[in-house]
């Protein structure tokens, strides 16, 4: 198994957790959700370089509000990403995921921005800048999607691994002369969701971690780390459901002021949480930690 097991056993933990807690309250449920989905929108426009920040993307989105010196492009990115994430939401529950599904949620992600190109597949070669790999030629595109198509309806055990994949190839491929990354996220997404998972958020704060994962994977063959980085935003989106949803929420604690009762210091906290060896949730760009985490972790070590 590629997942790190102290992941991947907190990682269930916390699923059955989640599971416990159905049926959720519909109140505390929309509230996340709404949040989520700016989060989410903010995150995967800004790690392919829209400019819109957090509080503007959601003045956009829950105000209808233009924002003064940004580009018309960047606003149908921020309103075409929400669109897009409602789009997918209706395909949860939907037998067998189909090739027009995905061409549907890229056409709804290029709406107004590329029409020309929204919802089709690219017709020409592309390079990827600042990397050394070259996607397939356009030809092969159509049966090379067929393999995340069979990936997706497939049945397996391994939902994280599986997951990483369907989107490490998706990038592979590169479907689409743009909105590929927006895409595939999205299509993470709708994995994740239709197996009971919440919503992932890849954080714009971990773009070169998130890049570097990728092309790790492309040009040395090892998904490890890639496959790593996304089961840590699985365990965080757990850990942020379950504590908006549960009945007892979590008191959470910057790594200087854990530190100030445990017996390691924060740098060294810093260092477990970034490698998975200790329960910790980022926040932007700063990790918290729970007491009962560092217990845990201290009463095993």
């Amino acid at each position: 198994m590629a997942i790190d097991e102290n992941i991947y056993e907190r990682i269930l933990q916390k699923k059955k957790e989640l599971e416990k807690l159905r049926p959720f309250n519909q109140g505390a449920l929309k509230k996340l959700k709404d949040s989520f989905n700016v989060e989410l929108t903010y995150n995967s426009n800004a790690i392919e370089g829209n400019s819109l920040t957090l509080s503007e993307t959601r003045l956009v989105l829950e105000e209808g509000i233009t924002i003064g010196g940004k580009l018309l492009k960047e606003h149908f990115e921020v309103t075409n990403h929400q669109k897009a994430i409602e789009f997918v939401e209706t395909l949860v529950k939907k037998p067998k995921i189909e090739e027009l599904d995905i061409l549907n949620i890229h056409a709804i992600i290029l709406d107004r921005i590329d029409p020309e190109n929204a919802g089709f597949y690219r017709k020409w070669g592309v390079k990827i800048t600042g990397t050394n790999y070259t996607p397939p030629n356009p030809a092969k595109v159509p049966r090379l999607m067929q393999e995340i198509f069979s990936l997706f309806n497939s049945k397996t055990a391994e939902l994280i691994e599986t997951g990483a994949r369907i989107h490490m190839k998706f990038v592979d491929i590169h479907p689409f002369v743009d909105g590929n990354g927006r895409t595939a996220r999205l299509l993470l997404n709708l994995y994740f969701m239709r197996h009971g998972y919440p919503p992932v958020i890849i954080l714009r704060a971990e773009r070169s971690k998130y890049i570097r994962s990728i092309v790790s994977a492309q040009t040395k063959g090892d998904f490890q780390p890639f496959i790593n980085f996304i089961a840590k935003a699985v365990e965080r989106s757990l850990d942020i459901y379950l504590d908006c949803l549960g009945t007892h929420p979590k008191e959470y604690l910057s790594l200087s002021e854990a530190a100030k009762f445990s017996k390691h210091s924060a740098e060294y906290l810093s260092l477990l949480s970034r490698t998975g060896k200790i329960e910790a949730v980022k926040f932007g760009r700063n990790w918290k930690i729970t007491r009962e985490a560092i217990k845990e972790y201290e009463e095993k070590h």
